[in-house]
């Protein structure tokens, strides 16, 4: 029976395997060229990272991450919550005072999976108008607003593979033009790899969707025609007209994790995580992330990591070392957990995420 079960348990990965293969080979044509085109794509919103406990983990826990925190980093992983009905809420600094909200709930259908949804949003704050005629500011003020709204299925296939789908809605608008899409992360992750406990891989697409475009009364421009006179008749047949400028589509940052991580016990109260992953950007040079943390009675945690660049070094790849803590507590039907972490960052003052989650 055990062998028949590990066969079956095969044949799912293979399939799972075979159908990732065919998305890659799908959407290789999107990350062709990735650091080269550095600072090109659009939709920066979305490889905001949020949950406190991966951006301590350095972003390396795409094979790791389970329950709500799994939500930017595989979708697979949130297959792993234990709660019947989860929710999360986290409040980041952001460079350039940038304040980034989100928030998640889950709940868990018995037999069905998890279903779940998240809302992301930056408060950029007010910014001065300005126009040719007045460059320091006509008096007047705009605020950009950017969200990110997704829908999220992930489903244990088995004791050891997990799946996660989301489906993303991107909406930008910045004074009087606007754009909006969509986008789609899947993932994948698989406990106990080569039969070693604690040893588990995972695999995420995100981010991918067609162009955005931007639109709206902000591209109108009031012109004359091409070639008119200044004759006071022509003038007066082809009077200046409002024309709408074409913006130009942008693409998604798109790309594709790989990770690996490694669970160890001590004893009892005392365990050990060590997690790793290797991100291809297609708008940026690629990432190797790694980190560790350290959990006393699975209530309290210490984690650790580091962000790498090898194709931007030159560039001052502006992340690096990552770190935070977090209490995990009981109250008896209610999960209480509170996180937080600490991200570096040149130049600017480092990220730092406070986050709230509660379990039913």
């Amino acid at each position: 029976m055990k062998k028949e079960n590990q066969g079956v348990k095969m044949k799912t990965l293979k399939r799972i395997l075979v159908i990732l293969a065919v998305i890659l080979l799908g959407v290789n044509s999107v990350f062709a060229g990735g650091g080269t085109r550095n600072g090109t794509g659009g939709a920066s919103e979305l490889i905001i990272p949020v949950g406190a406990q991966g951006i301590a983990l350095g972003g390396s826990g795409t094979a790791t991450a389970t329950g709500l925190d799994a939500l930017y980093w595989n979708p697979a992983g949130i297959s792993g919550m234990t709660n019947s009905v989860a929710a999360e809420f986290s409040h980041m600094n952001y460079i350039a005072d940038i304040g980034v909200e989100y928030g998640a709930v889950g709940v868990n259908f018995e037999g069905f999976g998890i279903v779940a949804l998240d809302v992301k949003s930056l408060n950029i704050g007010n910014i001065p108008v300005t126009t040719n005629d007045q460059p320091d500011g006509t008096g007047q003020t705009f605020s950009p607003e950017f969200l990110v709204a997704g829908a999220t299925y992930a489903k244990q296939l088995t004791d050891r593979i997990s799946i996660g789908l989301t489906f993303h809605y991107i909406s930008e608008t910045i004074a009087q033009v606007s754009a909006s899409g969509f986008a789609v992360n899947a993932g994948v992750q698989y406990k106990d790899l080569g039969d070693i406990t604690g040893l588990n891989f995972g695999l995420a697409i995100n981010n991918i969707g067609p162009q955005m475009t931007f639109g709206g009364t902000g591209l109108l421009v009031k012109a004359s025609p091409a070639g008119s006179s200044s004759t006071p008749t022509d003038a007066f047949l082809r009077a200046p007209s409002f024309y709408s400028i074409e913006a130009a589509a942008f693409d998604l940052p798109s790309s594709i994790d790989v990770g690996l991580g490694y669970a160890l016990s001590i004893d009892d109260v005392n365990a050990l995580q060590f997690s790793g992953t290797f991100e291809n950007n297609n708008f940026s040079g690629d990432l190797y992330n790694v980190g560790a943390e350290y959990g006393y009675n699975k209530m309290l945690f210490v984690r650790v990591g580091y962000s790498y660049s090898p194709v931007d070094q030159d560039a001052d790849y502006i992340y690096g070392f990552t770190a935070g803590a977090g209490i995990n507590y009981d109250l008896g039907g209610v999960t209480l957990k509170v996180d937080y972490a600490y991200r570096s960052v040149k130049y600017f003052d480092a990220n730092q995420v406070f986050e709230i989650s509660l379990g039913f």
